[in-house]
C-alpha cells in the first residue's frame, strides 16, 4: 500500500504540494494525473525519501521509504529515466543492479525480456538509447527485485503506440500479482487505459479523486479535469 497523509511541500514561498492525501490499495493502478508543474514529481520524490515533506507523511509498504529493510528490493522506481549512465551498456546498468540487491546475474536476462530489450540492445551503450529504450530500462531497473510497489514517473514517455499498449498490459499484470502500482501522467487516455483510481492535481492540491467513471459524472474524463484545473486556477497548456 502507498500513503500519502496531508503531505504539504513549501520551497521558500512557493507551496508545491498543498496537503495532499490519497492511498494506493495492492494489486491496483493509480493514475496521478496532471499538468506538468503541478506537483507529481515533488510528491513522488517525497514518497521515495529524496526530499523531506514540509508536514504530513507518505509511506509505503506502512512505513517511510528509509525505514524499509531492502527498500530497493521491495520498492521499484523510476523517476527519471534520462539519468543512466550513458558510458553504460543496459547489461551493465542493470547487472550493477542486481549486484546491488543480491540478485543473480541470470535476473538480468530475465528482465532483458521482459522489457523487450534484445541482447543486442543489451550490449549497447545507454547514450545511443532512443527515450523509449531507456524508459523501457528505467522500468526493468525498477522490476530487478520483484517489488511489492511501483512508482513511476511518466513511464510512457519516448514510448510508441505499440510500447504503451505494451507497458499497460505489464502494469495490469503486476496489478493481478498484488503489486501496488502510482503511476503519474499529464496525458489523459494513457491513464484513463490503465488505471483502477485517478488522482488528479492540480498547482500541488488534490482536486479530485475516484474511478474514471466516478469522475467524469457522464462528461468525459477530460472534460471533466479541464473544468477542474480551470476552477483550481491553472491552465493546462
Amino acid at each position: 500500500m502507498i500513503e500519502f497523509n496531508n503531505v504539504s511541500k513549501v520551497y521558500k514561498e512557493v507551496k508545491a504540494l498543498d496537503d495532499v492525501s490519497f492511498t494506493v490499495e495492492p494489486g491496483s493502478v493509480t493514475g496521478f494525473l496532471g499538468p506538468n508543474g503541478a506537483g507529481k514529481s515533488t510528491a513522488m520524490r517525497i514518497l521515495t525519501g529524496l526530499s523531506r515533506p514540509t508536514s504530513g507523511s507518505a509511506t509505503v509498504l506502512g512505513r517511510p521509504y528509509g525505514q524499509l529493510d531492502r527498500p530497493a528490493y521491495r520498492v521499484g522506481t523510476l523517476l527519471d529515466a534520462g539519468a543512466q549512465h550513458p558510458g553504460r551498456t543496459g547489461r551493465e546498468i542493470l547487472t550493477l543492479g542486481a549486484i546491488v540487491l543480491g540478485l543473480p546475474r541470470s535476473r538480468v536476462d530475465d528482465i532483458l525480456d521482459l522489457v523487450g530489450l534484445t541482447a543486442r540492445q543489451g550490449r549497447q551503450t545507454v547514450g545511443g538509447y532512443s527515450l523509449g529504450m531507456r524508459q523501457r530500462l528505467g522500468l526493468g531497473h525498477a522490476l530487478l527485485g520483484r517489488p511489492e510497489a511501483l512508482v513511476l514517473d511518466e513511464p510512457a514517455n519516448g514510448l510508441d503506440p505499440h510500447g504503451i499498449q505494451w507497458m499497460r498490459g505489464l502494469l495490469r499484470d503486476l496489478a493481478g500479482s498484488g503489486c501496488s502500482v502510482l503511476l503519474s501522467s499529464h496525458l489523459l487516455h494513457e491513464v484513463e487505459q490503465v488505471a483502477d483510481r485517478i488522482v488528479m492535481i492540480g498547482r500541488g492540491r488534490v482536486l479530485a479523486q475516484g474511478t474514471v467513471g466516478e469522475l467524469s459524472g457522464g462528461r468525459g474524463l477530460e472534460q471533466a479535469f479541464l473544468d477542474l484545473t480551470a476552477h483550481s486556477g491553472r491552465s493546462t497548456a
